[in-house]
């Protein structure tokens, strides 16, 4: 089984302006690179899981996503050597009520199909309270909230705030650290 580092897109692997789908308004979050490769290092998969509901809004196509994330692949090829080992997305409307809409469990259940995952040694980290949600339904034991919020959802189970994706690699390195003492 694989350990898995599962990311919410909008406001953690880019900044969240609203909407993102052109190119030219995709830019990677501070602390991201770094973060990656020591995960990549660690031979964590490394999962994208993103509600995308402004297909279903007409803001903007499938095509239009994929042609962004094709872009995102590149540029993390170009400055890493690798990229996401797979992105999933929900297209759907709130409204909608479908299975793979955070805070549903639908995108990780794909992924545990396409991967041989070990939820309890794997992680989320999301921007929104749906995103933990998620976590916690599929027994995903770390989780991690890039917010200045507090959590208010008592039901939630051990989630982190953390400010920066830099205080998240420090804590990820720190982890690996006292493993290999």
């Amino acid at each position: 089984m694989q350990k898995c580092a599962f990311f919410d897109r909008d406001g953690v692997i880019n900044q969240d302006n609203g909407y993102v789908y052109k190119i030219e308004d995709f830019i990677f979050c501070d602390g991201l690179f770094g973060l990656l490769e020591t995960l990549k290092a660690q031979h964590y998969l490394l999962l994208v899981i993103t509600n995308q509901s402004g297909i279903a809004r007409g803001f903007y196509s499938e095509s239009d996503l994929n042609t962004l994330h094709c872009s995102m692949q590149e540029q993390l090829k170009a400055q890493l050597g690798f990229g996401f080992d797979r992105i999933y997305y929900c297209p759907h409307l709130p409204s909608e009520n479908c299975d793979c809409r955070k805070p549903k469990i639908g995108m990780i259940q794909a992924a545990c199909k396409d991967f041989d995952i070990d939820l309890a040694h794997s992680f989320f980290v999301g921007d929104k309270i749906t995103d933990m949600q998620c976590a916690q339904s599929a027994n995903i034991n770390g989780k991690f909230l890039l917010a200045d919020t507090q959590v208010n959802d008592n039901s939630l189970k051990n989630v982190q705030k953390i400010a920066t994706l830099h205080q998240l690699h420090s804590i990820i390195r720190n982890l690996t650290f006292k493993e290999q003492e």
